[in-house]
């Protein structure tokens, strides 16, 4: 079985993001980046599929050189092969990224044949658009279900369940298939040393991408008010008790 993991660098999640002066870029140069969360374990769910039943893990990436990085950690825990799409720039819309990471997945379907099945997260953590895995679906012409929680194997497909609010709701899909999985489907494994060093010699293999316009165009970014919260201690034992009775007046509660 071939399976195929796209994923995304992004900013580490909760990091303090700084615009640059004129508000169109994020100033990168104090800020980390990793693997968006739910492509974390979409990577880990690969993994998982490919030991369990046999065949190889391939991740996906479109972006600058140095997503490289997020390549090799998916290679530390287990993925086979890191393909990086290099488009030249990170201002793409979910139109043109799906446009170049389908014409990624024909070039490597041409040299390795088709991949069983495809993963996605189910939305980057920075953007959320909840569409590139979506759009590529419908371009390589393969079914899709976003928001997965659970994926059987089948002899001829594979079974995913999406939970609701009152259970859970399950689609059969043919192979070849495309799911987006979110966060909590499984528990991301750490990287062994073994793995690191691994992925240190491993080759990343390069694509050059040159993706259509999208729709969208970036006007400006604006950073919402930080939400600042402040504790007080209000004493220890019952010398908070005056205390604890003013604040309740405060608060309309007394």
């Amino acid at each position: 079985m071939r399976v195929l993991v796209c994923v995304k660098r992004v900013p580490a999640p909760g990091a303090r993001i700084v615009l640059t002066a004129d508000g169109t870029a994020i100033d990168t140069a104090h800020l980390g980046f990793t693997t968006s969360p739910h492509e974390e374990c979409a990577v880990e769910e690969a993994v998982q599929i490919a030991a369990r039943e046999g065949g190889t893990v391939t991740v996906l990436t479109l972006g600058p050189d140095e997503a490289e990085e997020q390549l090799r950690y998916a290679v530390s825990i287990g993925a086979d092969e890191g393909v990086l799409v290099a488009a030249g720039t990170t201002e793409l819309d979910p139109q043109a990224t799906a446009a170049a990471l389908a014409a990624a997945v024909d070039e490597l379907e041409a040299d390795g044949g088709p991949f069983d099945l495809i993963l996605f997260g189910n939305e980057s953590a920075d953007s959320g658009g909840y569409q590139v895995g979506i759009r590529v679906a419908h371009a390589l012409g393969r079914p899709i279900v976003c928001g997965i929680k659970a994926i059987d194997v089948d002899p001829d497909g594979f079974t995913a369940r999406r939970p609701t609010d009152d259970g859970a709701e399950v689609y059969r899909l043919p192979r070849p298939a495309v799911l987006a999985v979110k966060e909590g489907i499984n528990l991301p494994r750490y990287p062994t040393l073994k793995g690191r060093l691994a992925s240190k010699k491993a080759q990343v293999r390069r694509l050059e991408a040159q993706p259509p316009e999208g729709g969208q165009r970036m006007v400006r970014f604006v950073n919402p008010p930080e939400q600042v919260s402040e504790t007080e201690i209000l004493g220890n034992g019952a010398d908070a008790a005056p205390r604890v009775v003013s604040l309740l007046a405060e608060l309309g509660l007394a």
